[in-house]
């Protein structure tokens, strides 16, 4: 199998894995808004919350790797863009994990009792890293699969544009999702009882995640009406200032709405401001400021090498 070809395949699947993602991270908001969630004790609101941010988390870690394909490698595929992809999906798979068991955990204590739930939810989180990491590690062991050594070479123009569409396409589909949910939480009776500050955060998430798809969705439709489906570098690179400035938006609708759930969660609005910021400047850091700063040093390291 080509380097492009394993390129293609790790961000297929960081689909599979954000498009779950991104569709719990929706139900998960919206469990705040639900009749029975009040009836629930305050430290299981508070761990809906510890889910929401952990599948934050998990989001940030999985759309990374196609961040640095187009900041740091300018669309080139390489190893170290290989091993990346595959880096970040592992680490995203923790925090997905407790993520899960915690939601199993709240459903168990609101139909059963504490007991069943730390069953049910250890249980689950238990499974979810024995198949992830320790059944992966072993067959790793035992497998003793050789590491990469394909020659690295220019990537072709189509292949990179077809990059650029698949890393457009790992995000659409989950933020679509995460979309439907806004708006179906704004009907709510209890997003009625909402402080008016927070219906207009909730309001402003919906409308940056609407961006966000809007600009994911352009490239394509440009490809087909502006450029007749022809591959060529001034569509490359519209596509990918787009791919480009969606996630910021996106990171902005994420954060939004993870102020509004804690602060419906716990009633505490101070709180809620501080995950939403500290998980803003997160995101924000993992999708540009580490591309960013890997871009300088290469740079900086070939301008070097240059003189």
């Amino acid at each position: 199998m080509s380097l492009s070809r394993k390129v293609k395949t790790a961000f297929d699947e960081n689909r599979m894995l954000i498009l779950g993602a991104q569709v719990l991270f929706g139900f998960q908001l919206q469990d705040g808004f639900q009749e029975g969630f009040a009836e629930l004790p305050s430290y299981a609101r508070s761990l809906n919350s510890l889910a929401l941010v952990l599948m934050a988390l998990t989001i940030g870690l999985l759309i990374a790797p196609s961040m640095q394909h187009r900041i740091v490698e300018e669309g080139q595929d390489t190893v170290r863009l290989h091993g990346i992809a595959g880096l970040f999906a592992g680490i995203a798979l923790l925090p997905l994990g407790i993520s899960l068991g915690l939601d199993v955990y709240i459903v168990f204590e609101h139909v059963f009792n504490i007991d069943a739930a730390m069953i049910a939810g250890g249980s689950f989180c238990a499974l979810a890293l024995l198949l992830w990491f320790v059944v992966g590690f072993s067959l790793r062991l035992r497998l003793k699969v050789p590491a990469m050594c394909e020659k690295e070479e220019p990537t072709s123009l189509s292949t990179r544009i077809e990059h650029m569409l698949t890393e457009a396409r790992v995000i659409v589909p989950g933020a679509q999702a995460l979309l439907g949910f806004q708006l179906v939480v704004t009907f709510a009776r209890a997003f009625e009882q909402l402080d008016a500050a927070l219906k207009v955060v909730h309001v402003t998430a919906l409308c940056f995640v609407t961006a966000a798809i809007l600009l994911l969705m352009t490239p394509a439709a440009l490809h087909r009406i502006a450029f007749k489906g022809q591959d060529v570098e001034a569509f490359l690179r519209l596509g990918s200032g787009l791919v480009l400035t969606a996630p910021f938006l996106l990171a902005v609708g994420l954060a939004a709405d993870m102020e509004v759930a804690v602060a419906k969660a716990t009633a505490e609005a101070g709180l809620a401001k501080i995950i939403a910021l500290v998980s803003f400047i997160a995101l924000v850091g993992l999708w540009y400021g580490l591309p960013l700063m890997l871009w300088y040093s290469r740079s900086a390291r070939s301008s070097a090498q240059g003189i």
